[in-house]
């Protein structure tokens, strides 16, 4: 068995599927924002990328601004119209039908103006709904892709350190949220600022001892206001690291459900669920009542401003001549006053999850991508290979391209291979010879798995390695792949290091079979084609035949055109493997990694795919991590892992006449921990 699946020997905390109940996914924890207005910013910028449309919505902000403050002045002219024909109707002797009729010609030209100025505001209330939904959208899209381009660079350390469900609400709930703060708030923000600045102005022209008397109670409204928000902004961003924690775990229970039914643990997995639930829902009822109440205060304390402005300003009515129309629209104007504060303060709730959301956000984007490529990397090229009468067949050769200022390019030895070179660049084909020399590692500095591992593989042979789990098998594929950096030796293939090779080019010529089958939502064509995506179809299917696949695939419903979802649920344990074997046999990379890659498969099957295997290992340089130790019999070598060291070497008759611990394991004298 592979040490992936059990790291008690020192290995990376695991995350993601597999890791089984019990594991809630602490790898993400919220905490204090270190800077609230860089994450601002940082959301600003992704609305700037449609600055011309933000400025057009910002235009119908004013614009629905000024018809709310043009409508509510209008009201004063009708109202001390109204008054005024009604004062005139009651003079002795008055043309009462001529005053009424041209009262009301004047009312209904006043109403019909309001109306005609509130439709304009209506107008420009849906643009600016509209513009802000498109520009809202595209910055969400533009957020999502950037955090997942992020994501595609960071190297496994990170995948097996953090739950693969708190990864995933970065995308839905946080950015969801990022979403709902895009949509209206910024805009309600804008325009709310505007109306503010526009009834102050008008307030302090028609009055300013009632306009002081209403901007007196502000700060209080304001120290009201941040003191329910400095509470509320820390319970939000717990609530959104309860929530990433527990859909963390719900998504690892679901893909491990077999698991949790085969170990009778529901009762356990409810339990622990209940425990996550309970935890979101006491954050979720702090973080919704500081910010549930944020509206009712502010609109109480807007209430009291409202009720001290009307009574004041009816006493300056009655003793100051203040006409009543005039005090109509200043206690309209006053309520206005309060009422952007109020919207604000009811959107606390959207703003406070959006900042916890896209610190989340932000803080997988902040994660180190993998090492860059070093500088001049050595990257592998293919050419075509005509048909010929050496080759047979026409196809491809790959060739390592080495600038000349690379380092390497300058070593002793390794001028012997080059086939031929230009301006730039030495050419050397790519043939699969794999050192390791003196090689030390620990996933943690203060564990080190790996001890000075030394061992070689030239192109075609097959190297296996038999041992305990956590012995540091997978472990030497995971270096070999630069899933991981070494401590100290090298690894080279070719005689280059493989930190000098493009990470891409490293990784797209060595193929690799894994003990953990995956696959995607697709048909079977298109899940065996994820190995080598310019393959055609005839190719797919010679691939098939290699692993052995192609006899029950075409017996599926569809055959090759066979949807496959859930990760395969349609199909066996075993026949999953035999397409996992497809997808490595279609590649063209020269070295091929077998991770206990017949592990799920029968006896009857395994041996039925040998000689494809054979086949498919021959012109590659191969390496087996072994479970059964038939399956390793005709190695070229066989290494003996304990504790991170090579305790055993040689072919398999070799080691028998060793009588050692491999001797040992093949007779059944005793048994792999």
């Amino acid at each position: 068995m592979s040490e992936t699946k059990n790291r008690t020997q020192g290995g990376p905390p695991m995350g993601g599927p597999g890791r089984g109940p019990g594991h809630h996914g602490r790898g993400m924890m919220g905490g204090k924002p270190e800077n609230t207005g860089e994450t601002i910013r940082r959301l600003l910028t992704y609305l700037g990328k449609d600055k011309v449309w933000v400025i057009v919505a910002v235009c119908c902000a004013i614009l629905t601004s000024a018809a709310t403050l043009a409508g509510s002045y209008l009201l004063s002219p009708i109202i001390d119209g109204v008054a005024e024909t009604w004062k005139e109707t009651r003079v002795p002797g008055a043309d009462v039908e001529r005053i009424v009729s041209e009262g009301t010609k004047a009312l209904m030209l006043g109403v019909l103006l309001m109306l005609c100025v509130y439709m304009i505001g209506v107008a420009t209330t849906y643009l600016q709904q509209r513009i802000m939904i498109g520009v809202s959208q595209r910055a969400l899209k533009a957020i999502r892709k950037e955090l997942f381009d992020h994501i595609q660079t960071l190297p496994v350390r990170y995948f097996d350190t953090n739950a693969t469900g708190d990864i995933m609400s970065r995308f839905t709930n946080d950015v969801d949220v990022i979403g709902e703060m895009l949509n209206n708030t910024i805009i309600q923000l804008i325009s709310g600022a505007l109306s503010i600045l526009g009834t102050v102005t008008i307030m302090l022209i028609m009055n300013v001892w009632l306009a002081l008397l209403t901007i007196l109670l502000v700060p209080l409204m304001i120290k009201s206001g941040g003191a329910i928000a400095k509470r509320s902004s820390k319970y939000y961003r717990s609530q959104q690291s309860a929530l990433g924690k527990l859909n963390g775990y719900i998504e690892e229970t679901v893909t491990g459900q077999k698991v949790v039914k085969v170990f009778c643990h529901e009762d356990k997995a409810i339990q622990e669920f209940t425990d996550l639930n309970e935890d979101l829902k006491k954050k979720q009822i702090k973080a919704q009542f500081f910010g549930g109440i944020m509206g009712p205060v502010m609109g109480n304390l807007s209430q009291v401003s409202y009720s001290l402005t009307a009574c004041i300003g009816g006493i300056l009515c009655v003793l100051k001549g203040f006409d009543i129309g005039g005090l109509t629209v200043f206690v309209n104007y006053s309520r206005q006053f309060s009422r952007p504060i109020n919207e604000v303060a009811m959107q606390v709730n959207t703003i406070f999850s959006a900042l916890a959301g896209a610190e989340r956000v932000f803080s997988v984007m902040d994660e180190e991508p993998e090492k860059e490529d070093a500088a001049y990397a050595v990257s592998i090229v293919e050419e075509s290979v005509e048909k010929g009468p050496e080759n047979g067949s026409a196809g491809t050769k790959h060739f390592y391209r080495i600038p000349k200022k690379n380092a390497i390019a300058e070593s002793g030895n390794f001028m012997e291979n080059v086939v031929r070179e230009d301006e730039q660049y030495y050419y050397k084909e790519v043939k699969g010879a794999v050192t390791l020399t003196d090689v030390t590692f620990g996933y943690n500095p203060d564990k080190t798995i790996l001890k000075h591992i030394s061992l070689y593989a030239k192109p075609g042979q097959k190297i296996a390695f038999v041992g305990s789990t956590g012995a540091g098998k997978t472990t030497i594929t995971n270096l070999i792949n630069r899933f991981y950096d070494i401590d100290s030796g090298a690894i080279t293939i070719d005689g280059i290091p493989i930190t000098e090779l493009e990470r891409d080019s490293l990784r797209r010529n060595i193929s690799m079979v894994l003990q953990d089958t995956h696959l995607f939502t697709g048909t079977v064509r298109e899940n065996i084609r994820y190995g080598r995506l310019d393959a055609t179809d005839e190719e797919v299917e010679q691939a098939a035949r290699t692993a052995s696949a192609h006899s029950f695939i075409v017996h599926l419903e569809h055959g090759y055109d066979t949807m496959l979802e859930g990760d395969g649920a349609n199909l066996s344990q075993g026949q999953r493997q035999l397409i996992n074997i497809a997808r490595a046999a279609i590649s063209k990379a020269p070295i091929l990694i077998l991770d206990e890659a017949t592990s799920s498969v029968d006896t009857r099957t395994e041996k039925h795919i040998e000689k494809g295997m054979d086949r498919l290992m021959a012109e590659r340089t191969t390496l087996v991590i072994a479970h059964r130790l038939s399956t390793v019999r005709n190695a070229n070598a066989i290494m003996v892992l304990e504790n991170g060291e090579i305790i055993e070497r040689g072919d398999h008759d070799d080691l028998l006449a060793q009588k050692g611990r491999y001797y040992e394991l093949y007779t059944g004298l005793s048994e792999l921990d």
